[in-house]
């Protein structure tokens, strides 16, 4: 009588009494889905961002070369020739 009682009161769906055991793993992956998709979005974005804050290095090196005129290193010819050759 004790073993027909146990199994009576023990026949469940699942251990979650039937409430979406079977489907628990779809809530994990969809969790686990949106932390990968929130870090790959972080690191894209601070890509970009460092991205557009670099310097233009053809900028710079303009601004050595007025730089070098302006203390009279280079001529008005050598200036214009070199400006010339980073366009």
């Amino acid at each position: 009588m004790f073993a027909a009682e146990f199994v009576t009161q023990s026949d469940n769906w699942d251990h979650m009494n039937g409430w979406g055991g079977g489907w628990m793993w779809l809530w994990g992956v969809v969790m686990m889905t949106a932390v990968i998709a929130l870090v790959v979005w972080l690191v894209r974005s601070n890509a970009a961002s460092a991205i557009e804050s670099r310097p233009d290095p053809t900028e710079r090196a303009r601004e050595i070369l007025a730089e070098r005129f302006a203390n009279g290193e280079l001529s008005a010819e050598e200036y214009r020739e070199r400006v010339s050759e980073l366009s």
